[in-house]
């Protein structure tokens, strides 16, 4: 059995803000999710492999949200594409809703990872693409969702330092850069990861198109970031 190129369609991009707005729980993280809304969307509508129906096939493309303290974005796509019915949107935070602040992966249909904790998906992300590689899977890609802020912890800076010279070119990052990081990065947030052997380009995070285009760019024998820009926290 094989995955289609194309994921099933059940709603579009226009019905997102319905969907997001569904979710009306106490939700702390309102920024950090409506930051990730476009990337969510161009990954899951036209560039992952992966399918509902067949969500845990070992060939599909393994998609990680480390950036999961702001969920409600995930949660409308996932909806949106047909992983869980919109009809658990409107419990989203309840005391036994699956949907939780932080994504659970014994929970959620779709998740790879629980996560929330800031600086653990990139890790993890290159031990998924290290064990593809080990196991001789070489169609799935590896694809992990990480705020600016998470570049502050050091676990990201070992992972990124590991996998440029181990070549781990099935690993794809992107980066939502909303300003919230603490400290600085001089020559911007691409140049540490061009630096460790990675191939990376900048983006505006709220083009589809430009989204699009980053996210498909050729990059061979290397792993590949993709640093969407998009309005500050705090603006």
């Amino acid at each position: 059995m094989t995955i289609t190129d194309e994921p099933r369609r059940t709603h579009g991009y226009a019905d997102l803000p319905r969907l997001m707005g569904l979710m009306t729980g106490d939700e702390k993280h309102g920024p950090a999710a409506t930051s990730t809304l476009d990337v969510l969307w161009v990954l899951y509508d036209r560039v992952l492999r992966v399918d509902p129906e067949r969500r845990d096939d070992p060939q599909r493309d393994r998609f990680l949200l480390s950036k999961g303290h702001g969920p409600m974005a995930y949660y409308a796509v996932l909806a949106a594409k047909g992983f869980v019915p919109v009809d658990w949107l409107p419990d989203f935070g309840a005391y036994d809703s699956p949907l939780g602040h932080h994504p659970d992966r014994t929970l959620v249909p779709g998740a790879e990872i629980g996560s929330g904790s800031l600086g653990h998906g990139l890790p993890i992300a290159v031990g998924t693409a290290l064990g593809l590689r080990a196991q001789g899977l070489d169609r799935p890609r590896v694809w992990v969702l990480i705020g600016d802020a998470e570049l502050d912890e050091g676990s990201n800076h070992e992972a990124i330092a590991f996998a440029g010279p181990a070549g781990l070119e099935r690993l794809h990052t992107v980066v939502i850069d909303n300003a919230s990081a603490s400290h600085a990065r001089p020559g911007g947030i691409a140049a540490r990861f061009e630096a460790a052997g990675w191939s990376a380009v900048t983006v505006d995070g709220r083009d589809h198109e430009a989204l699009y285009a980053a996210f498909t760019a050729p990059h061979p024998g290397r792993p590949h970031v993709v640093v969407a820009r998009v309005e500050p926290k705090n603006a």
